[in-house]
């Protein structure tokens, strides 16, 4: 019975235990959760061994059960690693590219890179969705998009292949009318603390409990980047931002970039960008050629000399 085990099956096992419940883990593959609890019941039976005690309000994995999760997941990868050889070796050419874009990443870069896609892959849908933090990562790890560009390392999971493409520059501003902008000496930790911070808000759960560049106990928590770069024009706090999205507003003094004490932020602090795809889904021959586009733009770019404004 132990060789009629599916890869469904496996999807199902490595599911529950990741997603803490059964409903939850039929939410996360598109399953009622009836079929779940039915699947792993058929595959306790199969394998002769209690995967989950059933007390309390949740099912609890046994130690067996945590185990043969792990196994399930390196078979998994495997299969996916074997689909994916497989279709280069046929040659087939993707139905659809989704990319997860980090809002941070020059937009102009991106869209050089893009600019002869449809030439090259005329039948091929290109879907692109700019994210912030774990928003941009998160649909790569559930596969709905092929590939990420992203700047969040620390959020980055072994599952992932980073490929770095470039590091952009980002510059702590507020407006001329702030009363940050007024100060004649480097600004310190302490005098920043006490006005309110512009921050980008996470709309995954990826950095749950953890904070980036989070200096002030008063943080304004934003979803969108341009509603960042309005309020900050507007005064009503202070913040980081690339470089290369404010370069025109520094020079007409919109936004005036602050000093601060070299432990506080320092000057040129860089955020390295990189493209990331599964390990066991790496991206077709569409997604491929978006990627070596993206790096020879970067390249362009860099003996240009405009990587000083990036």
């Amino acid at each position: 019975m132990i060789e009629s085990i599916t890869l469904d099956q496996m999807r199902t096992l490595v599911a529950a235990i990741d997603e803490g419940s059964f409903s939850a883990a039929g939410r996360k593959i598109g399953r009622a959760q009836s079929v779940v609890s039915q699947t792993i019941s058929g595959l306790e039976t199969q394998l002769k061994v209690a995967l989950f005690e059933r007390i309390g309000r949740y099912p609890v994995p046994t130690e067996a059960g945590t185990a043969l999760a792990e196994e399930a997941r390196a078979v998994l990868r495997q299969a996916g690693q074997f689909r994916a050889r497989a279709r280069d070796l046929a040659s087939g050419v993707e139905p659809e590219v989704s990319i997860a874009l980090d809002v941070m990443f020059p937009i102009e870069i991106f869209t050089r890179a893009v600019s002869g896609f449809e030439a090259n892959f005329p039948d091929t849908v290109l879907r692109v969705h700019v994210e912030s933090l774990g928003a941009v990562i998160q649909p790569v790890l559930d596969r709905r998009s092929a590939f990420a560009v992203s700047g969040t390392v620390p959020l980055f999971s072994p599952e992932l292949q980073p490929e770095r493409l470039l590091a952009i520059r980002l510059a702590l501003v507020a407006s001329p009318d702030h009363p940050l902008a007024r100060a004649s000496d480097p600004l310190s930790a302490e005098q920043l603390s006490v006005h309110t911070q512009l921050v980008l808000s996470d709309r995954s759960e990826l950095s749950q409990g953890r904070q980036f560049g989070v200096l002030a106990p008063r943080a304004w928590r934003l979803a969108d980047l341009g509603a960042k770069h309005a309020f900050l024009k507007a005064g009503l706090g202070w913040g980081s931002m690339p470089l290369w999205m404010i370069q025109a507003d520094l020079a007409a003094g919109r936004l005036v970039e602050l000093r601060t004490e070299s432990d506080v932020w320092p000057e040129g602090d860089q955020m390295a960008m990189h493209a990331l795809h599964r390990r066991d889904a790496p991206p077709g021959p569409a997604g491929r050629w978006l990627i070596a586009h993206l790096r020879e733009q970067v390249q362009k770019c860099e003996s240009g000399g405009s990587h000083a404004s990036i």
